[in-house]
């Protein structure tokens, strides 16, 4: 019986010495990659920023020009996120809103919003998503035009009931069996617009007033 018991005893410290040491490698190499990984995100993200915002909007460098925003429920954010703003000669011209669609078939899909001073959108792009390939994967550009459907859209050319899939009675196509991701996309742009036009001001504040390293206040 203490044999048993003995190896009991040595069975249960090798296993929780071989957790420690497993736990402490995915720790260490969570931390090498992650930093990387943002890098690369953050890369992707200028990318499509560029993507957006056609050389005649600006003149400013619009990476350095960005604003840390609060967590804001038209956003969809639940975390800071970063407005990209765009200015010619100093004036706003467009900002880049990042935003949340938190309702996607498998996930919340997430976006970069592009909004002119007029308040016509310039663009929308997905950064990131989870959506099922083959279904949801058409809000890509790479794979779609469907996206492309945003692009001058405005509050002023749509009214509200028009800011659906057209299943829902709105103006906006979707794929058929694939309604709850454009159903998603298109529910978080609107909201988009409506954060940009309750807040335009604080978006197109002086640039010297804002920096991207400055934290929100919460």
């Amino acid at each position: 019986m203490k044999e048993m018991s003995r190896s009991a005893l040595l069975a249960a410290v090798n296993l929780l010495v071989f957790t420690v040491i497993g736990t402490t490698l995915l720790a260490f190499t969570f931390d090498q990659t992650r930093a990387p990984i943002a890098k690369s995100e953050e890369e992707e993200k200028l990318k499509l920023i560029a993507q957006l915002l056609p050389q005649e909007l600006f003149d400013n460098n619009v990476a350095r020009d960005a604003l840390a925003l609060k967590a804001d429920p038209l956003l969809g954010t639940s975390d800071v996120s970063m407005a990209y703003r765009a200015r010619i000669k100093g004036q706003p011209s467009a900002v880049v809103l990042e935003a949340i669609a938190p309702d996607g078939y498998s996930g919340k899909i997430f976006m970069l919003v592009a909004i002119k001073a007029s308040g016509e959108i310039a663009g929308v792009r997905v950064v990131t998503h989870r959506e099922t390939p083959g279904l949801g994967d058409y809000i890509e550009l790479a794979k779609s035009n469907w996206i492309k459907n945003f692009d001058n859209a405005s509050h002023q050319r749509l009214p509200e009931p028009d800011w659906k899939v057209k299943k829902d009675g709105g103006k906006f196509d979707y794929m058929a069996g694939a309604t709850i991701t454009p159903r998603a996309v298109v529910k978080a742009v609107n909201k988009a617009l409506k954060y940009f036009e309750a807040n335009r001001d604080t978006l197109f504040a002086p640039a010297e007033n804002t920096a991207a390293d400055n934290k929100a206040k919460t």
